[in-house]
């Protein structure tokens, strides 16, 4: 008996679905295997000298950090962007903060790291470079921009630190992705979430959340939740106005508000 027209339309429907199935799960695949390309964006160098460099001593990878010494007990330790070359962040900070001693940590892969960042790595590699600091410095303001608001809060909810600055933070990683990536299971993909609302609550020196009044990648709500987290009287927020994600550096509120209170 021939197939009716709907018995082929039943199954040229089904063919449609496993083909769309089958792209749907290769793309999730895809997103799994290359997310960090997606989230990491190694810069070379530009900066400083073999003078002005600390080789951290880990055993699976040269994590270098930009320095500006100090003698004295204060320090700084600073985690950029996703896509930043810190030790072109150095001078304005070393202007900004002249008593104290600088430390900008190149992530793996970053500014001659070896090795491939990820936010485990990542963070041992930010409580090595404490540890290592505290013991010549013990008053340590620790900053970070951006993704490295994530790396800051979680090394501050674990180590002394004196004060906690966060330039453009978010609430998390799984967050931002989830909003960019709508149509896919991000919760289930997403290796590095950088889940900054979890250490928030577990920080007890004063914070300082810096936001921008336009900031495209960060939108102010992530930044408002991240603030909730934090007990009361712990955190205070400042928006620079006029200012964008990128931009925020280049405004002349920046280092007053970086600076303001110390």
């Amino acid at each position: 008996m021939p197939p009716t027209n709907v018995s082929r339309m039943s199954r040229t429907l089904v063919l449609l679905v496993v083909i769309l199935a089958a792209a749907y799960l290769s793309l999730c695949a895809a997103l799994y295997v290359f997310q960090r390309s997606l989230i990491y964006y190694p810069q070379p160098r530009a900066a400083g000298s073999a003078d002005t460099l600390l080789t951290l001593p880990i055993d699976d990878a040269q994590v270098l950090v930009s320095v500006r010494s100090h003698d004295g007990p204060k320090a700084l330790i600073y985690f950029g962007g996703n896509a930043e070359d810190v030790s072109l962040s150095l001078p304005g900070f070393a202007e900004a903060f002249p008593d104290h001693a600088l430390y900008f940590m190149h992530y793996r892969g970053y500014g001659g790291s070896s090795g491939s960042p990820s936010e485990e790595a990542i963070a041992r590699d930010a409580m090595t470079l404490f540890d290592k600091v505290y013991a010549d410095h013990p008053h340590i303001i620790v900053v970070g921009r951006s993704l490295g608001s994530g790396v800051a809060v979680r090394l501050a909810s674990s180590r002394p630190a004196t004060r906690l600055l966060l330039v453009t933070p978010y609430n998390s990683l799984e967050e931002l992705a989830a909003r960019q990536f709508r149509w896919f299971p991000v919760r289930w993909l997403l290796q590095d979430k950088f889940e900054s609302w979890r250490y928030a609550s577990h920080i007890a020196v004063p914070t300082r959340l810096i936001a921008a009044e336009h900031d495209e990648v960060i939108p102010n709500s992530s930044t408002q939740r991240l603030y909730s987290h934090f007990a009361k009287g712990v955190a205070s927020m400042q928006i620079i106005k006029g200012a964008g994600h990128n931009s925020i550096s280049d405004s002349p509120e920046y280092f007053k508000a970086l600076g303001n209170g110390l």
